[in-house]
């Protein structure tokens, strides 16, 4: 069993008869009244997020996982398919599991978090940033760096970002996962 003093990012526990991953918590102590941690969770069974605020010292049951690298290999319309990095064994998972599935390309190494228990794979973790080819965006033009003004942009995987107007087609960039938003050019 753990306490709301263990929640952390990234903890699954078992609530409402489903395991939740946390994603953020914020500890709040107010100036009158007890403690409690606010909480955003998401279900590794179908993706739903859900806002619920926990009383300090609130028992939670928490689920035991472990996490293995896997590689992704390809994507077939309803499941996505892994290789895992040390025995060769495949899944394939739901499209509800991934996070961010449209900022993976093929050969893409993961974490995937899977329950002890039954070893069900839960959810998977995407690196902090990824680097993607830009396919296609409105032709940049030199000298449009000084606004913070954005376009459109498809990437490699299909995605679409916003990126800055000096960005051309052919040009690689980092893109963070967690938000899915631009980060930089990468020179090569």
């Amino acid at each position: 069993m753990a306490t709301t003093s263990d929640i952390r990012n990234g903890l699954c526990i078992r609530y409402n008869n489903d395991i939740y991953k946390i994603i953020e918590f914020l500890h709040v102590k107010p100036g009158k009244g007890p403690a409690f941690v606010r909480t955003k969770m998401k279900s590794v069974t179908n993706g739903k997020v859900l806002d619920n605020t926990f009383s300090a010292g609130h028992k939670l049951e928490d689920v035991r996982v472990e996490t293995h690298k896997f590689q992704f290999l390809y994507h077939d319309g309803e499941f996505y398919h892994f290789m895992n990095t040390e025995d060769y064994t495949q899944i394939r998972l739901l499209e509800a599991a991934l996070d961010r599935p449209e900022l993976m390309k093929e050969g893409e190494v993961v974490t995937v978090i899977i329950n002890t228990e039954d070893n069900m794979p839960l959810s998977v973790e995407m690196p902090a940033s990824v680097i993607l080819e830009v396919t296609h965006t409105e032709p940049g033009v030199k000298g449009n760096t000084a606004t913070n003004a954005t376009k459109p942009a498809t990437v490699e995987t299909g995605a679409e970002v916003n990126v800055p107007l000096f960005i051309n087609e052919g040009d690689k960039i980092k893109i963070e996962t967690d938000k899915g938003t631009y980060k930089e050019r990468v020179k090569e």
